[in-house]
């Protein structure tokens, strides 16, 4: 079975920030488990609210096809003094990974930040995420959308 459009979108950015300066390997979907030590600085990738731009004036249904408008999580994880300057490089680096392609490989027709959260915890060591929200928006077929 065909992934659909927004599966393959979030596969094409996990691929895309394969070798993130400080990062490397360390990069996972929708993770749930708590980060150990070792495994910072860390990337995880999440979906956030997909939805249709616009369907009730017509959104492009008319035309047999769906605008639509995914965001996507990108949370940096570091760990050290001062979580929010040691995860700036990796952030430069993500950012400039994204937006060297703006269609995701042809997936979509444009992907662009739209904030950045920052969130520090206390421990043995500080630790923070980094979280930037990126739209991204792409275009299904209205009967299938896992095409465009």
């Amino acid at each position: 079975m065909t992934a659909s459009r927004r599966e393959q979108i979030l596969q094409a950015i996990v691929t895309t920030l394969a070798g993130t300066t400080l990062v490397g390997s360390r990069i996972w979907r929708s993770r749930v488990e708590a980060l150990s030590r070792d495994e910072a600085p860390a990337i995880v990738v999440a979906p956030g609210v997909d939805k249709s731009v616009d369907p009730e004036n017509g959104g492009g249904s008319s035309f047999g096809v769906l605008d639509q408008e995914l965001m996507v999580a990108i949370a940096v994880y570091v760990r050290g003094i001062a979580p929010d300057s040691l995860a700036d490089p990796i952030e430069v680096d993500v950012h400039s990974k994204l937006m060297a392609d703006r269609t995701i490989g042809g997936l979509a027709f444009d992907i662009y930040p739209i904030k950045r959260t920052p969130q520090i915890e206390e421990g043995d060591q500080a630790a923070g995420w980094m979280v930037t929200e990126f739209k991204v928006r792409y275009r299904t077929s209205v009967t299938n959308i896992s095409a465009p």
